[in-house]
């Protein structure tokens, strides 16, 4: 918890550091769109904030961004951890293991702070290739999810920032910020059998001995334009029989074909042609849509007719740290192309690691907790959590989690008695539509009894 974190600053300082950590997180959890936007929540008051999350003080904006301005981002890892290990023990994780007793663990890098003007020492520079004129300023991170193909949810583990390292001029890249989160993520799970999905630009020689040092299986996508050498290998294997071709069709979509052709043991590039992999390529020929689709890689794994259909699945579901992770956080309510402070130290990763942590425990409610895959396929996106949460907290005290669940998908068993004066009050609120749908749905339901009048 948020409790075991050193606190940096002074002996004397007024707001308890777990408070400051768990108000941002709260700041994600409900989605609010600004830091603004949870300020005046706390303006507001009868925000359950203490009864939900279990704040005590509640920084202002100011507060918050200073605060956490000068946390240490590594002091975040040990929340991800925690919660990764209940996940374990819960034999949750069963459900992604793919093949060989390994989870498929897709690494990537996004943006999440640019500038043309606003920089810190950290940040990455943009340059002019002409001029060499500083033309921007930004900063990466490289994320990774456990992924599987059968399934819709995520298990993101703690991301690593991309920028530039204390004492260096260079910019940063993803492929040192890879051997970083290697590092750690063997340090943090020794034992955890994993197979490294990436893109193209993954596949390189440097790259596969970080991945084989530290006890990680791979495949990993290979397009012929960044790896010429590799291809025409492949070429002339094929002109001379050496590669095996294939071609196959499922009984639930029988007019689709798959082709695959595979060689195993070829070299990796001309410059490292100890560094020894196999290759895979597939196509899937739909004549309904007149269209393909196209996957090449390398990996780890002796390539074989029985397997070659799982190894294809899995490096193609790479794309799940793109679309079920990323853009999820862009556009399901998580607001992460919202800039939410950068500061002048670690601001800005600091948050980014409160999202994605925020973002951890929803998709953990989201594989273990039924109330919530409930509240999810109501008529209210669950991107509105934090409005449909502000309309409880004016009519009533919520005192669990699951009651907030249960109004949520209006499912509630009991009855629920709300204070009338304190609807009364809250005119603002009264005039909302949110507000509206919330009494249409639940109180009109009889989930909820207003009290008689004396």
């Amino acid at each position: 918890g948020f409790e075991k974190i050193t606190d940096h600053r002074n002996k004397n300082a007024t707001i308890p550091l777990p408070d400051v950590l768990m108000s941002a997180f709260a700041m994600f959890s409900l989605k609010d769109q600004s830091l603004l936007a949870f300020d005046q929540r706390r303006k507001q008051g009868g925000h359950n904030l203490l009864t939900i999350f279990g704040i005590g003080s509640i920084p202002c904006d100011t507060s918050m961004r200073h605060i956490l301005d000068g946390l240490k981002p590594i002091d975040l890892r040990p929340a991800f951890k925690e919660i990764f290990a209940r996940m374990q023990r819960a034999k949750v994780l069963e459900k992604y293991i793919y093949m060989d007793d390994c989870y498929l663990l897709s690494l990537d890098g996004t943006g999440y702070f640019s500038s043309p003007k606003l920089n810190l020492s950290a940040c990455l520079e943009k340059t002019n290739k002409k001029t060499k004129e500083v033309i921007g300023h930004y900063i990466y991170m490289l994320g990774a999810s456990i992924v599987h193909p059968d399934r819709t949810e995520v298990i993101p583990l703690c991301l690593e920032p991309i920028k530039k390292q204390d004492g260096e001029d260079k910019n940063d890249c993803e492929r040192n910020a890879a051997k970083r989160w290697l590092r750690d993520f063997r340090r943090e799970h020794p034992h955890l059998q994993v197979i490294i999905i990436e893109d193209g630009i993954s596949s390189n020689a440097p790259h596969v001995i970080d991945l084989k040092n530290n006890n990680c299986h791979f495949i990993l996508s290979a397009k012929e334009g960044d790896h010429k050498f590799l291809f025409n290998y492949i070429n002339e294997a094929a002109a001379q029989g050496e590669t095996t071709e294939l071609t196959a069709n499922h009984d639930e979509c029988p007019n689709i074909t798959h082709c695959f052709s595979f060689l195993n043991d070829v070299p990796i590039n001309q410059s490292n042609q100890d560094i020894r992999v196999n290759f895979l390529e597939y196509w899937e020929l739909n004549p309904q849509t007149v269209k393909f689709k196209h996957f090449s890689g390398v990996t780890d794994f002796t390539v074989t007719e029985e397997d070659m259909f799982k190894i294809m699945r899995g490096g193609r579901a790479r794309w799940k740290i793109e679309n079920e992770t990323f853009n999820v956080l862009k556009n399901q309510g998580y607001n992460f192309n919202h800039n939410y402070g950068l500061g002048k130290k670690n601001l800005s990763i600091v948050f980014a690691m409160l999202m994605m942590l925020a973002f951890l425990v929803d998709q953990t409610l989201q594989l273990c907790c039924s109330l919530f895959v409930l509240s999810g396929k109501r008529p209210v996106p669950r991107y509105n959590y934090g409005m449909t949460y502000d309309l409880c907290s004016s009519v009533t005290r919520l005192l669990l989690w699951s009651r907030f669940f249960v109004i949520y998908t209006k499912g509630a068993s009991s009855r629920i008695f709300l204070n009338t004066q304190t609807i009364k009050s809250s005119g603002q609120v009264s005039k909302n539509k949110g507000f509206q749908h919330f009494f249409k749905n639940v109180v009109g339901a009889g989930w909820i009894v207003m009290p008689k009048k004396h």
